[in-house]
This record gives C-alpha cells, structure tokens and sequence, in this order.
C-alpha cells in the first residue's frame, strides 16, 4: 500500500499521454461543445466524463465493463483501452484501494490501516524506552535481526507523525466511523446528509438530451465553480449528476452538484458545498491531505516519502521476521 501510494501520488505526472500537459480549458462554451460532441451518439456515449483539471490535461471517459478513453478538452479520441489492465494508473489505484478485490479488498485495506495505527503507537511507546541509543539511518547497518530491529525503531520514530496521519486518513475513507476522532461525534450523520442525492424520479435517458445546455446551466448557477464530473443516471434513478469544484474546496472533484432530468435535462436539484457545516467540510478534506491533492509539490515529497517508509518498514520486518530468525536451541 505504501509503495503504490507513492507512485499514484505523481500520477498526472507520469501517464505521458498527447495533451497530457495542456493548460485546462475554463471556458463554459468550450467545455459544453467538447461534451455535445462526445455524448452525441447514444451507441458511444460514454458513462461519465472526467474533465481536466489544473495537472492534467485529458478528459477520462468511462464506459461499462472496464473500459475507458482519454481525451483532448475539444473531444478528440487521445487513447482507448477496453480492461483496467491496458493503463497501470488504473490498475494501480485499484490495487492500493481494492486490492483487485472490490469491496472486500476495501474491508481488508481499512482493516490493515487500522492495525498499522496500533503498530505506530505501540511502537512510539517501546521506542521511549531506548530513546538514548537512538541513531538516524536511512538504512540498516547490517542486514542482521537486531540490526533491522534497531534500524526499524529508529527510522520508525521519525516518520510516525506522517505514518500515521497517511494511515488514520486511509482508514477514514473506508470506516466513516473513524472520523469521529477528529471531526467529534455526529460526524457520520452529518456527511451522509450532505451527501446525499435527491430521490429518484425514475424517467428514462433520452437521446435527445441537449448536453451543452446542461453545462451551460451548470456553469450558469455556479460561475465560479470548476466542472468536474458528468455522469448518466445510475440504476432507476433518471438523474444526470453534474459536478464540480468551488474555488474553497480541497476536494479535487468537488462536492458541488447539481442533478438534472434525464428525460428532458430540466435541473432537478443543485447543492453548494460551501453550505455544508464544520463536521461535513472537515470530511471532505481527508481524502486531498491522503493523497496530496492540496499543497503542491512539497505535500506531494511528504507523502511520497510516507509511502515509502511504510514500504521499506514493512519489507524489512517482514524479511527479519521470516528470514533472519534466531534459531531454537534444542
């Protein structure tokens, strides 16, 4: 998990796809003709599009089944694949979130950074006591137990204010319940009400929708905001979900949104995150502080070097424990 943290950190950086690098596009006009023209033909509509954002210049399109394409913002094909396994980015975040494993590869995950939390905090509380043998080494001394012992409490003294907030953050995202820790009692009722959806109204999707109207309307009711994400209506609920980002939000996608009539387009709802209260707003910064998403590149050197700590912690205990045993005496 510590390894493909850090490598999904610098993601936008490494896909080195055409256009990868261009400056995003803001203009509401450009945006809606880019969607007319990637959701005109119903047979190629693809189920949500993720607009560029100030990294990374492509659109990403998402289709059933796993398959996907990368765009230019005017709508221009870039690259199309049809299994998560054709873009390592994709395979990758999959791993470090699900470990190829769906929901219960989630459990498993928030379950390890829980235990990775008592690792951290027992391991400050043994640490206290041979506080004045301590010694700062990037790498052991020998490749001998006691030595990897030695360099593990060390090196894990140092980096366990960074362990364990990439941990806590992770295991957030996963148990809600978690967050009470930080964010106080009622946090959980407070962000499923902020984040919850108006109720289905159950019309069917028409080919006919007119899809730079509705960008139109949503640049119109939020001038200010970023356009982030369009996505067509999941299960019965006959809503097309628009969302986006205003300037005060951590959360790169935003948790602006504004819902229209999949049959006619007509706005059905619209929601201002910047009206959520203190509990649902300090949620929603968790998942930008796991994943550097705020800070620039000094945040993004932290948590990189978070990452790999936690993987060369683990590898080397892991390798003491196994390999480096001492044995019984008979």
């Amino acid at each position: 998990m510590g390894l493909t943290g850090a490598i999904l950190v610098h993601r936008d950086a490494w896909i080195g796809l055409p256009h990868a690098s261009d400056a995003r596009v803001a203009d509401g006009a450009a945006l809606a003709a880019a969607t007319a023209r990637l959701m005109a033909d119903p047979a190629a509509r693809p189920q949500s599009i993720l607009y560029a954002s100030d990294g990374f210049g492509l659109l990403r399109l998402s289709y059933a089944k796993g398959a996907g394409a990368y765009a230019d913002q005017a709508g221009d094909i870039v690259s199309r694949w049809d299994s998560q396994w054709e873009r390592p980015e994709l395979w990758l975040f999959d791993l470090h979130h699900h470990l190829f494993a769906g929901d219960a590869g989630e459990v498993v995950i928030g379950i390890a950074a829980l235990c990775g939390l008592f690792f951290v905090i027992s391991g400050v509380v043994l640490w206290w006591r041979t506080r004045r043998t301590f010694e700062w080494r990037l790498w052991p001394r020998r490749m001998s137990r006691p030595a990897i012992v030695r360099h593990h409490r060390d090196l894990g003294i140092v980096m366990a204010p960074l362990l364990a907030l990439s941990l806590y953050t992770g295991a957030v995202m996963i148990f809600r319940p978690v967050a009470v820790v930080a964010l106080g009692p009622g946090t959980s009722a407070a962000v499923e009400r902020a984040m919850k959806p108006p109720k289905p109204i159950g019309v069917p999707l028409s080919d006919a929708i007119d899809w730079a109207a509705i960008i139109r309307a949503a640049h119109a009711r939020f001038p200010d905001a970023e356009l982030r994400l369009l996505s067509l209506p999941r299960k019965d609920s006959g809503l097309i979900a628009v969302r986006m980002r205003q300037p005060e939000e951590w959360l790169p996608n935003g948790r602006t949104m504004l819902w229209f009539a999949a049959d006619s387009g007509r706005l059905v709802a619209a929601r201002d995150a910047r009206g959520f209260d203190r509990q649902a707003r300090g949620y929603n910064m968790i998942y930008p502080i796991h994943a550097a998403k705020v800070g620039g590149l000094g945040w993004r050197i932290v948590i990189t070097l978070s990452g790999l700590a936690l993987a060369l912690l683990g590898s080397l205990a892991v390798w003491s424990f196994w390999f480096r045993r001492p044995k019984r005496r008979l």
